[in-house]
């Protein structure tokens, strides 16, 4: 590989993924670098492959927060953690085939692979790590001496030990063989998040919610590097595989990477809007990724593995700088190079723009893909179903009973619905509408028809007739018949007079 120009030794950002919905918890990198597995708030884990082009998977099954995703060393089998305290086994192609592991009673902090990829050790709420066998899928041992909630768990990489950290502030080891606790780290500075083996397994790192960074010497036991570089929570960092360069994620938006070899930061890396939750390096060093509350995934290249670490120290010691030692080199994702005395210049980014490919198709695997149809026709169902609004000068402020796409419907539900005051509908004058008219003449022709005379009065010796409603011809008819027969009645010497 041809060595970088002067402008590009620093870590230049390669690619950026942002298909999450929310924000993202955990990364890890394929062993063979060619796919990187992202885990999110919105419950599902993505499979981005590197290749230009090439398509993305998404799987889904969790159904809560995903916390934890690791590769296995083969690269075949992918591990995820989850809030709804179970552990999932992955095959990352097109099938999305899982398989859920429940021992747990609260949230699954996180999940490792032992390095020969026959065990899990999973680190959870329930104050208790667990190993778990993955050819048998079943559940092994429970290691529990913490005395809070666990945060993380990880494998030496002889797979002897492994090291967990928690919110009782301790940084425990553990022997696999025999299932005990041999040795326990304090730091009295708050809870412990993330824990992690350097790759020659001789030291440990625990980073803390005070900002904190540690490392740990196993061979002495003692505390060997402390650093204070971040502004807020660490939430995960991770070693270089030559042990001399650490990458850190902080709530302060920000990636740090520290030179373990001289002890101090050499790098601030921008672009991130929010919180870095996770950062992983590849099983190269060559590539390393970042995640946060942005909902996306950048992705950075390296130079450590290609150049000098002397000629790294030299070309640190000859550069100028306003800021006080130890020496930070701020990288801005779409900037130029920054190593200029520009320091207040500096801005963070909300957005990053990819440099390399556009947005890669997603391919959908679980639930979400067999709930899209019947999400669709859902949403056609909604999308007809719309509130009808009364004409100008019907004030109306009762609730509607119910709500349809017919405008007559939704009339005469409205006019059955009751009022609560038990009063009748007042229309400002000026603004009667038509509906209102017509409600106005109905009720006109009402109190007409009961004003109408259902009755005729004779004298007082002919009783009141009774005129059905009837035709005119009829009435007229009825009438005659009946003064006749009132006539005939009457005494002869009246009708000869």
């Amino acid at each position: 590989m041809p060595a970088m120009s002067s402008v590009m030794e620093d870590p230049a950002l390669e690619r950026h993924f942002k298909e999450h919905k929310d924000a993202v918890t955990c990364v890890d990198f394929n062993p063979n670098s060619k796919q990187l597995a992202s885990g999110s708030v919105d419950k599902s884990l993505m499979i981005w492959n590197l290749a230009p082009k090439a398509r993305a998977f998404r799987y889904v099954g969790h159904q809560d927060v995903i916390t934890g995703v690791q590769f296995s060393p083969s690269g075949d089998l992918v591990a995820t953690s989850s809030k709804d305290r179970t552990v999932r086994l992955w095959t990352p192609s097109t099938k999305g085939a899982s398989t859920a592991f429940k021992a747990h009673t609260a949230a699954v902090r996180s999940v490792a692979f032992s390095p020969d990829g026959l065990r899990l050790a999973t680190a959870s709420d329930d104050k208790s790590v667990k190993v778990w066998s993955v050819h048998q899928q079943r559940f092994v041992c429970s290691l529990a001496q913490h005395t809070n909630w666990v945060r993380c768990a990880r494998f030496s990489p002889d797979g002897r030990l492994i090291a967990s950290c928690g919110d009782d502030g301790t940084v425990r080891l553990w022997d696999t063989s025999t299932k005990h606790c041999i040795n326990c780290f304090t730091y009295y500075g708050g809870c412990e998040t993330f824990v992690g083996f350097n790759s020659s397994g001789t030291c440990v790192a625990s980073s803390g919610a005070d900002s904190s960074l540690k490392v740990w010497d196993l061979r002495t036991n003692k505390l060997i590097q402390h650093y204070q570089v971040h502004s807020a929570g660490i939430n995960s960092f991770s070693f270089h595989p030559s042990n001399n360069y650490l990458i850190s994620g902080s709530s302060d938006g920000t990636v740090k990477i520290l030179d373990l070899l001289e002890g101090r930061l050499i790098y601030t890396l921008h672009g991130h809007n929010g919180p870095v939750l996770t950062v992983a390096f590849s099983r190269a060093g060559d590539l390393f990724a970042s995640g946060g509350a942005g909902g996306q995934v950048l992705m950075w290249r390296t130079n450590f593995d290609i150049k000098s670490y002397q000629n790294v120290l030299q070309q640190h010691s000859r550069r100028s700088t306003p800021d006080p030692p130890p020496h930070v080199a701020d990288i801005h994702p779409r900037g130029p190079h920054l190593h200029l005395p520009k320091a207040s210049a500096i801005q963070i980014s909300p957005a990053v723009a990819d440099t390399r490919s556009t947005d890669p198709l997603v391919v959908e695997f679980g639930q979400s893909a067999r709930g899209t149809a019947a999400s669709r026709q859902r949403d056609a169902t909604v999308a007809e179903t719309h509130t009808f609004q009364l004409p100008l000068g019907m004030a109306d402020d009762r609730p509607l009973v119910s709500v349809s796409s017919s405008p007559t419907v939704e009339h005469a539900r409205r006019s059955r619905a009751p009022r609560e005051d038990g009063c009748r509908r007042k229309v400002p004058e000026g603004q009667r509408s038509l509906l209102g008219a017509r409600r106005e003449e109905e009720e006109g022709e009402r109190r007409r028809r009961e004003a109408r005379p259902t009755h005729w009065r004779f004298s007082p010796v002919i009783h009141r007739v009774w005129t059905p409603p009837c035709s005119t011809l009829f009435n007229s008819w009825i009438f005659s018949r009946r003064l006749f027969t009132c006539w005939r009645s009457v005494s002869p010497s009246l009708r000869t007079s």
